[in-house]
């Protein structure tokens, strides 16, 4: 084997470890945890405070409240609180007053930032359980519940739901395929011991435990729950609390999603100095291996497309012509069918924004640039 076949088959090997060996192998330990019988049956008497944190329009405002009222949880025992953006919100308390006896509007703390805005909105909640919302996503009527009977088990002090994106099986993106893959990962990690992070859209707390997330923090669905873990507390993951997502994304919609996201992992090693210590951070195996190590997949792909040119190059040099033009026509006929172009050209595209998206967090997160939430495209 050649120096540069070798480096090729380190580095593939390397990622697949990151992105298939870690994943198998939380799930191989899981099957040696042992489940507990929890008693739900008081699940139903648990008051409950819906955090919505917006700052969209009031017309997707009120439809995603009334979604959010349309619980199978008892109704006198839910309220919503909608915590506006202080920075850019697009409507003000005015314009939710009488939507329902249940609602309540708040303007987030400034300078502004997801963070502060879920801050002011858990100050004025009243309800024992805090179930975080956002406004682009549906819940059925049974999300609420089920994560409510999951905080049963007084082990977790927080849940998160399952994010459901809209792509039907024969048209999936790479995005609905990393949720699929993802959502697996967390529940396997809950049943070893923590999701590491929750969904964002969907996921639950006890009140009593709610860490005041700092401003301007990126990741809130990753600093409460390792705050709670941190703690002491356990985070749990339910397949059954599920939020839809019916909007489609494209490689640059995802790009500027990812960037954000993992330059936040980078923010927190500053928010949460003990999240890779072994002896403060019971999961700091899992939260290296599942957030941090991600993060060489740039490089790690960078050195395996380069020794696979060079690769290339010395394999065309000792080919017989024969060879060579049936190499050429392969990569014709592949480029020439219109299916095979767009599945190639496609892949590729996803590739190079999702590793560019990478490259950019780590940037940010080397030179402290915490500033970089952008909204994406809806």
């Amino acid at each position: 084997m050649t120096v540069s076949a070798s480096i090729a088959a380190i580095s593939l090997s390397a990622i697949v470890a990151i992105w298939l060996g870690y994943p198998l192998l939380v799930w191989a330990l899981a099957q040696f945890s042992g489940s507990s019988s929890v008693d739900r049956s008081n699940a139903h008497k648990r008051s409950v405070s819906v955090i919505l944190a917006t700052r969209d329009r009031a017309e997707i405002v009120a439809a995603r409240i009334a979604n959010l009222l349309s619980t199978d949880h008892p109704a006198h025992l839910v309220e919503v609180i909608v915590a506006l953006d202080a920075e850019g919100a697009q409507c003000n308390v005015s314009d939710l007053e009488g939507i329902d006896s249940r609602v309540r509007a708040v303007v987030g703390d400034a300078p502004g930032g997801k963070a502060a805005a879920l801050n002011a909105g858990v100050r004025i909640a009243s309800g024992e359980i805090l179930v975080l919302s956002d406004a682009q996503q549906r819940y059925d009527t049974r999300t609420i519940p089920e994560l409510v009977a999951s905080l049963e088990d007084q082990r977790f002090g927080a849940v998160s739901g399952a994010l459901q994106l809209g792509g039907d099986a024969a048209g999936k993106s790479p995005v609905d395929w990393y949720w699929t893959m993802e959502k697996w990962l967390r529940h396997n990690e809950a049943r070893l011991h923590s999701s590491v992070g929750v969904t964002g859209a969907v996921y639950a707390t006890r009140r009593a435990l709610w860490p005041v997330v700092p401003a301007g923090t990126l990741l809130d669905d990753v600093y409460v729950p390792m705050s709670l873990v941190l703690r002491g507390h356990r985070v749990g993951f339910s397949y059954a609390a599920r939020a839809f997502d019916v909007r489609t994304f494209d490689a640059t919609n995802e790009g500027v999603r990812k960037t954000r996201t993992l330059t936040g992992v980078m923010q927190l090693r500053e928010l949460l100095p003990d999240l890779l210590s072994v002896k403060r951070n019971p999961i700091a195996a899992q939260f290296f291996a599942h957030k941090v190590l991600r993060l060489l997949t740039p490089a790690l792909g960078a050195v395996f497309a380069l020794s696979m040119l060079v690769l290339s190059v010395q394999l065309a040099l000792i080919a017989t012509t024969q060879e060579r033009w049936i190499a050429v026509g392969v990569v014709i006929v592949l480029l020439a069918l219109p299916f095979t172009r767009r599945r190639i050209l496609g892949l590729a595209g996803w590739i190079i924004s999702l590793q560019m998206a990478t490259t950019r967090a780590i940037i940010n997160g080397l030179g402290g640039r915490w500033g970089v939430w952008s909204k994406p495209r809806s």
